[in-house]
């Protein structure tokens, strides 16, 4: 695969990821804050965050994340990194997933 394919393929999976307390994937909700994909394409970093640092499902989404993107053929590591810097807002969804919520 090539590079762009894989990128793809990462927010194709991120978009079937949600938290179950809230009917919007994490990748429109804004949660993924950086993807980055290892020259050799065998390393991909993902840096994402939760609506809140008490999120009682963190644990349980990252693992589905880092789960559904092990899957991805030819990549060897895949770390899934928990920040909160910066702080999510609203301001950070997708123009859909506001929709969804009924934010617009």
């Amino acid at each position: 695969m090539e590079k762009i394919e894989i990128e793809e393929r990462v927010v194709e999976l991120l978009k079937t990821v949600y938290d179950p307390e809230i009917p919007v994937n994490v990748y429109d909700l804004g949660l993924i804050y950086r993807i980055e994909l290892s020259d050799d394409l065998q390393q991909l970093d993902v840096d994402m965050t939760m609506t809140a640092p008490s999120c009682p499902m963190a644990d349980f989404i990252v693992e589905d994340v880092r789960q559904k993107l092990e899957s991805i053929e030819g990549l060897s590591t895949v770390n899934v990194n928990l920040v909160f810097e910066p702080e999510w807002s609203q301001d950070m969804m997708t123009e859909e997933a506001k929709l969804e919520l009924g934010l617009l």
